[in-house]
């Protein structure tokens, strides 16, 4: 929540070294007045200097993860997951594919570079860049996985013979040296490791030689295959793990943005500001033309104290404002990975080798990581001498409250209150207690309407938007309606004029583009200003024959459409406990429509959607109006990644005690696994009872239509409870 009105956006495009550090900085520095995004194609950012490693097995693939989405909760920024496309200068906006454009005030591009070949015949389908990393440690996973098993031979190749090439031909032999049938070819169209001082080329030689790495330079590839390479000769190579190493690419979309390049990267001054001076670049994008440096790692470390200061400076003070100047060092420490524990330092011609140096760069990669990896979450401030009575019970020992769902009344609470409301007696209104929506009727027309409205959960409106939209419509899907109509209400926290424009535009593209897609018209709203972002809508439904809550029998099979899990890994990531790759897969989750789920269980005796109140509250919702029971299988029910684990550590949401009281009927075993049964849902999937006879053909169904639907229980005979069961 942003204390003071917001004035600057800052949008930070990739998340590479010196981002990582602003967003580390920012934390710690914030600069009241600016709203930050930071905008990268998936959650994580690989670490360069430990791939090596990685690919020689010394490390674990999280170790060498930068998680932007911890980063950016820290900095109190949003994140992206997207890819920058573009940049229209002229109207200040970042395209991002699949998001609406991004507004900034200032920019600074540290995307990187890529090792990807896209000239070169078979590449796309059957190669891998070294750069970007997150694609290339995935591959490399599980290629070495499935040799270690046997599924697949061991023969590789890595095109390109620089140090990076060298380093990861050295530590793929040493991975995989122990299988006999281990061959490793480094290819390179001129010589091999030919921009190296003699000593260190021979010393590298040496040890590529001893981890039976093949060298085969002079060498033209003319297509990739997916077990062989071939080349211009005619000849041809084995090898079903081929891995693209060759020189430094830039992205092809800068070329377009009208900003001065050199060889494709972004030329920047010595204040690291392009030609255009409200964009900057670091990193491997950029071209220092002032002092031109090799692309490497150190300098985009160095550069991001210069950067932050320099970004901060323009947001306060505006265009003209002086400057920090960046000094590159004229040489830096090169330290190589030899594919074992031991490695090889080079400065200033001076060379040696060793596991000394090996534990050297470990240290120092260590270091760097801890860095932005130590991040203290956020905690609430401390309470005054003296407080009203019963505050402190209410604040003292107790987190955050949570958002989304996490953030409902308990259904104890809303039962007592509604239950004796007063109100009049319409013919077109029917009450249907507990049920999803209300129905209307319309002469021969049945309608349903109901309303949702979230406090955000992140930082980025217009994932909270789409998110919103799709829990909303969850009450129309879960009845068996088309949808209709919205209204929207939108309460955006203080800020300028210009930002208002910028986030209502956001915010009504993503809105529009979830209701059109599901054949629907937002046909007016609300907004307003307040202290946090929140998002709403009252939505509206059209439908032949409503499917309640009251219906279910005896014998039908329970059908689950989405995993659960996201009130425990939204409690933690607002604790910044929750994976960046985790909540991806939760983000994605929670955007996902459940349309056509609700078209393929048309069919249904009685169905809901999986929301505040958790599986356990809603299922024992059908079996109350339904006066039935009900029995699942709890190894059975999909689970989204990480809950589990988040579980076990005791990560609740706020509205578990209160889920737990609404479920009394729960019988069954307790702990981690069954507790998820009570996490409270935002934008779950559906849940379904049908006939055994449809079950099975509506889960295929589902499941070929993209959803992770399962089968997990029966109804059984009254009176309503919830038995749960653990078979394994």
């Amino acid at each position: 929540m942003h204390e003071l009105p917001l004035t600057r956006e800052l949008v930070l495009i990739g998340g590479g070294h010196s981002h990582a550090l602003i967003l580390k900085r920012w934390g710690m520095r914030p600069l009241p007045g600016v709203r930050v995004t930071v905008i990268n194609p998936g959650a994580v950012a690989a670490y360069s200097g430990m791939l090596p490693g990685f690919v020689a097995g010394h490390y674990q693939r999280e170790e060498l993860e930068l998680d932007l989405v911890r980063l950016a909760r820290f900095a109190g920024a949003r994140v992206l997951l997207g890819r920058a496309t573009g940049i229209d200068r002229d109207a200040r906006l970042v395209q991002v594919e699949g998001h609406p454009p991004i507004r900034y005030d200032y920019a600074s591009i540290d995307i990187g570079i890529t090792s990807a070949m896209p000239d070169l015949d078979g590449f796309s389908e059957f190669a891998v860049p070294a750069k970007p990393l997150e694609r290339f440690a995935s591959r490399w996973d599980g290629f070495q996985t499935a040799a270690r098993h046997g599924e697949v031979l061991p023969h590789m190749a890595v095109i390109g013979g620089g140090v990076a090439g060298a380093e990861l031909a050295a530590a793929m032999a040493h991975r995989l040296g122990d299988l006999p049938q281990m061959e490793i070819t480094l290819i390179d169209r001129g010589e091999i490791l030919s921009e190296m001082r003699a000593p260190t080329r021979h010393r590298l030689l040496k040890t590529l030689a001893d981890l039976r790495v093949t060298l085969r330079p002079q060498a033209e590839v003319a297509r990739i295959e997916a077990d062989r390479v071939r080349f211009s000769d005619g000849s041809a190579l084995g090898s079903f793990f081929t891995l693209g190493a060759a020189g430094a690419r830039p992205y092809d979309w800068l070329a377009d943005t009208g900003l001065d390049l050199h060889d494709g990267f972004v030329t920047v001054g010595p204040t690291l500001q392009s030609s255009d001076p409200r964009i900057f670049a670091a990193g491997d994008c950029a071209h220092l033309a002032f002092d031109p440096r090799p692309k490497a790692g150190v300098y985009a470390v160095r550069e991001a104290p210069v950067l932050f200061d320099n970004l901060r400076a323009c947001l306060s003070e505006g265009p003209g404002v002086r400057l920090r100047a960046y000094k590159p060092q004229k040489d830096y420490l090169k330290l190589i990975s030899l594919g074992g524990q031991s490695a090889l330092a080079d400065k200033a011609g001076l060379v040696t080798s060793g596991p000394l140096m090996w534990r050297w760069k470990d240290r120092i990669d260590r270091k760097f990581m801890q860095k932005l990896k130590e991040l203290s979450p956020m905690t609430l401030p401390a309470l005054p001498a003296q407080v009203a009575e019963g505050l402190r019970e209410e604040v003292e020992g107790k987190k955050p409250m949570c958002g989304a769902c996490g953030a409902k009344v308990g259904g104890d609470i809303l039962t007592r209150v509604l239950r004796d409301q007063p109100g009049i007696e319409r013919r077109d209104v029917l009450h249907l207690a507990g049920d999803d929506a209300a129905l209307l009727t319309h002469g021969d027309t049945w309608q349903v309407a109901s309303v949702d409205h979230l406090r955000a959960f992140v930082e980025d409106p217009v994932l909270m938007t789409r998110i919103t939209a799709i829990h909303a419509l969850g009450d129309v899907w879960a009845m068996g309606a088309s949808p209709q109509a919205a209204l929207m209400t939108v309460t955006l926290p203080k800020m300028s004029a210009a930002l208002q424009e910028g986030w209502l535009a956001e915010i009504m593209q993503a809105a529009r583009d979830v209701f059109t897609e599901e054949g629907a018209e937002i046909i007016g709203g609300h907004t307003a200003m307040g202290a946090e972002f929140s998002v709403g809508f009252t939505v509206t439904g059209l439908l032949d024959r409503p499917i309640t809550l009251k219906g279910a029998r005896p014998g039908d099979r329970l059908i689950l459409t989405k995993p659960l899990g996201t009130g425990v890994l939204l409690a933690a990531e607002m604790e910044m406990k929750a994976s960046g790759r985790d909540m991806e897969a939760a983000y994605a989750s929670m955007i996902k429509s459940s349309g056509e789920a609700a078209r393929i269980l048309g069919n249904a005796h009685a169905m809901t959607d999986v929301t505040g109140f958790g599986l356990a509250g809603h299922l024992l919702g059908i079996c109350r109006a339904s006066e039935v029971g009900a029995a699942i299988r709890l190894e059975d029910i999909p689970l989204l990644p990480g809950a589990l684990e988040q579980s076990i550590a005791g990560m609740r949401s706020t509205i578990y005690p209160a889920n737990r009281a609404y479920a009394a009927e729960y019988q069954g075993p307790e702990g981690a696994l069954a507790d998820l049964l009570l996490d409270p849902q935002t934008a779950g999937g559906l849940l379904a009872c049908l006939s055994p006879m449809r079950a099975e053909k509506c889960v295929a169904a589902l499941r070929g239509a993209g959803y992770e639907a399962a089968l997990i229980g029966d109804i059984t005979e009254g009176p309503p409870r919830l038995e749960a069961r653990n078979t394994e």
